[in-house]
């Protein structure tokens, strides 16, 4: 079986923590120079790709600037660093748990983004922690949701993220999460849930359908007072909002949720009084480096809990 080529390296530096972005030229017709296609494939338009290479900003592998007239080669790679949109800085920070030579666990907070995606770029946790700790290479090794807080691994050395997403692949990493929710006196706990999940893209939110599932969860109820309680979430599949999706379908949907049971629209940029109340816990695994076992514990606590008054009236 014959290797795919490598790509060439980035020729760019790192801009804020961000990756410059790489494109690689298809083995098609019908463009006769390198900005005829940038400007069908990209749908930015004529002004802004010719702003770009006017500037010099769209190179190719040897950092030379790629010109108006570059004639178009199948295969070459061009890179050049996006226009960044303003992003609302999350007003929180990111903790560092654990820190050695080949990963680094953070303890993220709410409304942080685990890598760049969408209008969340140099605002997000990939970004501020190569800043911060000055690992331009670093690389997460799994994602951890918007709106959820808690621990996330991320490598520090290219040629390791395999081993360390192949963990999360093959399912050998011990996840646990807490969540608070309404009480429910008559609800069975505790569960497995099984259910089958589908996330369409373009739609907010994931919902069950029949069929084979493919998302198991362990739902516990750790304590409970005045109508809200506090649950142990042990999921054993990793679904899109699989935990989210299974407590609502309980009945008890977790606070702060705008998407389950009913879609509210997506949190305003800015507003951060209600964050979801769902925080990874713990991450245990055994290293597929060092062959270390490992147990890491966020140190965060749920507003709705450990606050209750204030997060009510927040």
């Amino acid at each position: 079986m014959r290797r795919r080529t490598p790509p060439p390296p980035s020729p760019l530096p790192q801009l804020n923590g961000v990756d410059p972005v790489r494109v690689r030229l298809p083995a098609a017709d019908g463009w006769a120079t390198v900005r005829d296609h940038l400007v069908a494939r990209l749908a930015a338009g004529d002004g802004v790709i010719d702003g770009m290479l006017d500037a010099g900003r769209i190179v190719d592998a040897t950092g030379r600037p790629v010109a108006r007239d570059t004639a178009y080669a199948p295969g070459m790679y061009v890179w050049f660093h996006r226009e960044l949109a303003d992003e609302e800085r999350v007003p929180f920070p990111i903790e560092v748990v654990h820190r050695d030579e080949h990963i680094v666990v953070a303890d993220k907070p709410h409304f942080l983004a685990t890598t760049p995606r969408g209008s969340h770029v140099a605002e997000t946790a990939l970004a501020r922690l190569r800043r911060d700790l000055g690992l331009p290479a670093l690389g997460a090794a799994h994602r951890l949701d918007r709106l959820t807080a808690g621990l996330v691994l991320f490598t520090v050395r290219p040629e390791e993220r395999g081993a360390y997403q192949s963990l999360f692949r093959d399912r050998l990493v011990a996840k646990e999460y807490e969540a608070v929710a309404p009480y429910q006196p008559g609800l069975d706990l505790p569960r497995t849930v099984r259910s089958r999940i589908v996330k369409e893209r373009g739609v907010m939110a994931a919902r069950e359908v029949p069929g084979e599932p493919n998302a198991v969860s362990r739902i516990e109820l750790v304590e409970h007072r005045d109508g809200r309680a506090r649950y142990r979430l042990t999921p054993s599949t990793g679904q899109t909002h699989q935990l989210r999706v299974h407590m609502s379908a309980l009945g008890v949907p977790i606070l702060g949720d705008p998407l389950y049971p009913v879609v509210t629209g997506p949190v305003p940029a800015g507003d951060f009084r209600r964050p979801l109340q769902l925080l990874a816990r713990t991450l245990q695994f055994t290293d597929p480096v060092t062959g270390h076992r490992h147990r890491f514990v966020s140190s965060r606590a749920l507003g709705a809990w450990s606050s209750y008054d204030d997060w009510a009236a927040g």
